[in-house]
Parts: C-alpha cells; structure tokens; sequence
C-alpha cells in the first residue's frame, strides 16, 4: 500500500483514535495528514501545458531556454519557476551529461542491449515509457507498454502520481494478456529501475535494457505515439475529470492499434501485424516467449488498481492467446 493510500485511511472527522495514533499505526507523517497541499493555480497549468508542447518539438530546451520562449508567448516567468513546473510535469532537457555511466543511487542501470541486433518479429522486443497528461485543471500521467515491432499498444495506465506503481501493474497486465517478450527496454526513470518493475521482469525471465541517459532516440517509438497522441487527442480536448481522460485516451489508443494504419507498416494496423505475426509464430515454431493458449478464470482479475482507475468486471474474457491481441483481448483499457 502507497504512502497516499495510508494518508487516506486517516480519519478526521470524530475519529475512534487520535488523529496522531493512528499516523503512528500506519506509518505516515503527521505533517502530511494536517496538512493541505497547495491546488496548482490554473496559470501553472496553462504554462506546464506550453511547455510540453514546447518540449516535444524542442526536447533539447532547459529551464533557461524555456523561459525565454515562455516570454514570446506572453508569459514572463523567471528560471526557477519554470524549472519547479518542468520538474512536476516530468520534462528532462536532452544534453550529455558528466559521468553518464554511474547508476543511480539505490537503484540498478541496466545496459544497452538493443544497439546492432536485427528487431524482426514480436514479442522480441518491448518498451515503456512515461509522460505528462495535461487536463483543463491539473495533470496526470500516462505509462504504455508497446510492442517494438508492430507497434501495438499492450497496455496502458493513467495516475494522478509519479510513481512506480501503475508502471508496474500495466506491465503485470501486458504479461498476462500477451506472454512475455526476450527484451524489455525502458529509460532510466526512477519508475523502471525501481525493484518492483525490475523485480517483475526477472521473476518473469525477461531480459532487461535500459537507454543511456538523454538518449531519447533509443526509444523512438514511443516518443513517436506521444506526439501523435497529444496532437491528434491531447492536445484537441481539455479533459474536465480523470474520467473524461480515460475515455478520450483510451478511444484514440484503441483507434490507433485497430484503424491507424503505418507508413512502416505496410498501411497495416498495430493490431494486424501483431495479431498475424504472433499466429505464426505460435503454430510454426516454439518461441520462448510464452505463445500458447492458456485459460483465463472468469470474474475479476488480481485486485490491482492505481489512484485514478476503477473497479471493472472482466468476466467476458474467457479465452486469449498470451501472445496474440484476440477478439475478446481489451487492448488500451485502464483494467485493473
């Protein structure tokens, strides 16, 4: 249970313990309970939403930068605003950094393993990453799993938080519905080096990959679905409510992996290449990543949940290939 999960079970209102009680029985600072965070004032949204749009075009800009464009657009804001607000939205400059090479503290970096290898079939490859959701007041944040090859999106979560765990339960969702992949690259955020992400990959065998640092190339693909993304949905709407973003997102996710066709592709779809691919491999050869028909059990699933998903009966799903985006596989769906 999350540290906010615990604040939450804290009761204010004539409570049976003292408030101070029961922050010592459940581990959490008394300060963060009487305490009210500060709402984000809605110029700091406006502003947090320039800079993202500015970030995907200039991903190279820093707090400096950044600024002095803020100005051109009739925002004069000094640096350490700007770089409080880049902090929150989750944008990282890309520039070489001194000492490169040295892990993070606590956490384990992972080498580059995708460099001069031939990706040609599904389910070699995987990767994630993570960005900024801006809404018409306030922000969340969303995590995709993605299927190198084909593109297909395999799953997806949104959180009000920045942290690991609803990284981690739309990656133990993809694992279920589609067996698991050779390799899974990710960057060195501080959600996929955490040791429940990692921890999962390596209870599931799964060769781990980590892009260097400000190398956002290494993982192209998915810096490519989040511009298209946010200019084609994102950016059009101002999502009112959490629900408003999770209906718009996911119905453009779904359009992407099953109308969407690719250039690289063939004009295909996400969905068909990785549909077709994974037939073929699961009734020609015996990949190890895990291509066979399993049983699902009906009702609801693990009780997995994020901040802002809810409860949903997934009792219609009886039968799936792990490793194929079947007819009763719901691809893109903030699942618990």
């Amino acid at each position: 249970m999350s540290r906010a999960e615990r604040r939450a079970l804290v009761e204010r209102e004539v409570p049976a313990l003292p408030v101070s009680r029961q922050c010592r029985l459940l581990s959490v600072s008394r300060a963060s309970v009487y305490r009210r965070p500060t709402e984000i004032s809605a110029e700091d949204c406006t502003i947090m939403t320039l800079l993202d749009r500015q970030y995907l075009t200039r991903p190279y800009y820093g707090s400096r930068r950044m600024a002095a464009w803020l100005a051109t657009q009739g925002h004069v804001v000094n640096r350490k605003r700007v770089q409080r607000l880049m902090r929150l939205a989750g944008l990282v400059a890309i520039y070489q950094r001194p000492n490169t090479s040295k892990p993070a503290i606590a956490h384990k970096i992972y080498p580059y393993l995708l460099g001069g290898i031939s990706i040609e079939r599904v389910n070699q490859v995987w990767c994630a990453d993570v960005t900024y959701i801006p809404m018409a007041r306030g922000f969340l944040y969303l995590v995709v799993i993605m299927d190198w090859v084909s593109r297909a999106v395999l799953a997806w979560r949104l959180s009000n938080t920045l942290g690991a765990e609803f990284c981690v339960e739309a990656l133990e969702e993809a694992l279920w519905l589609h067996g698991r992949p050779e390799i899974f690259n990710t960057d060195q955020g501080s959600q996929f080096t955490s040791d429940d992400f990692t921890g999962t990959l390596e209870r599931h065998k799964v060769t781990i990959s980590m892009d260097g640092k400000g190398r956002y190339m290494d993982n192209i693909f998915v810096e490519r679905l989040w511009r298209s993304l946010k200019y084609e949905e994102v950016y059009l709407n101002a999502y009112g409510s959490v629900a408003e973003a999770k209906a718009g997102i996911g119905s453009w996710l779904d359009f992407y992996n099953e109308e969407r066709q690719h250039q690289s592709l063939g004009y295909r779809t996400p969905r068909e290449v990785y549909g077709a691919e994974c037939r073929w491999i699961c009734g020609r050869s015996a990949s190890p990543t895990g291509c066979a028909f399993a049983r699902i059990p009906t009702g609801t699933t693990a009780n997995h949940r994020t901040d802002v998903d809810e409860e949903k009966d997934r009792s219609d799903v009886m039968v799936v290939a792990p490793g194929a985006i079947g007819a009763g596989t719901e691809i893109g769906r903030a699942t618990p």
